[in-house]
């Protein structure tokens, strides 16, 4: 009778293991709920600050400036103290970097699929919420206060990346965003200005 106690808690011990592997693969502790599709500049944030990666686009000098989109880690501040505009560390080793130097065109697109809010939703399922924030893709001062805001929102973010070869010369960039796309149900796009997106309502 102990052996089958012991057998059958060591099979749910193995399964508690195995499932929250799972979970932790295609989702993670939310610090904020999701908000209501209603709520353009809420939901805009809320993608924002609960996302730690996207793709970043620039125009490529090396192309004849045809598009080129990278897989890039980003933070908007502290944890739950994002501010909307999205930091990044750049090194010009990748091309990313060297094709803002020359033109600073850029757009930057988060899904929350990797939020692991969307369920079994397809990505492209419009109520599984995409963003694209366009503008100009800017080196930070490095004598400014904002790269120490930039610096403590990323390694804050991604601490390995205070790790990074420093012979690799990486930079803080950041997005000074001009327009938004953002799709949050069905419908089109929801209208939202930048304004609206940087002082949401509270």
């Amino acid at each position: 009778m102990i052996i089958k106690v012991d057998f059958r808690c060591h099979l749910f011990a193995l399964a508690f293991i195995f499932l929250g592997s799972r979970v932790s693969v295609h989702a993670r502790l939310l610090s904020v709920s999701k908000p209501d599709p209603d709520d353009a500049a809420a939901t805009a944030r809320w993608l924002v600050s609960q996302n730690n990666w996207g793709v970043l686009n620039t125009i490529s000098k090396d192309l004849g400036g045809a598009p080129f989109g990278n897989v890039v880690s980003f933070s908007d501040g502290l944890p739950d103290g994002g501010r909307g505009v999205p930091y990044f560390y750049l090194t010009t080793l990748d091309p990313t970097a060297r094709n803002a130097l020359f033109d600073q065109r850029s757009s930057f697109t988060i899904s929350e699929y990797p939020i692991g809010t969307c369920g079994k939703k397809d990505p492209e399922n419009p109520s599984c919420a995409k963003i694209t924030l366009t503008g100009k893709l800017r080196l930070v001062d490095e004598k400014s206060q904002e790269v120490v805001f930039a610096r403590n929102a990323l390694f804050s973010k991604h601490p390995e990346m205070k790790d990074w070869p420093k012979g690799h010369n990486f930079q803080f960039f950041k997005l000074d965003i001009e327009d938004i796309f953002l799709i949050d149900w069905f419908g089109g796009p929801k209208p939202l200005t930048v304004d609206q997106y940087l002082h949401p309502k509270t």
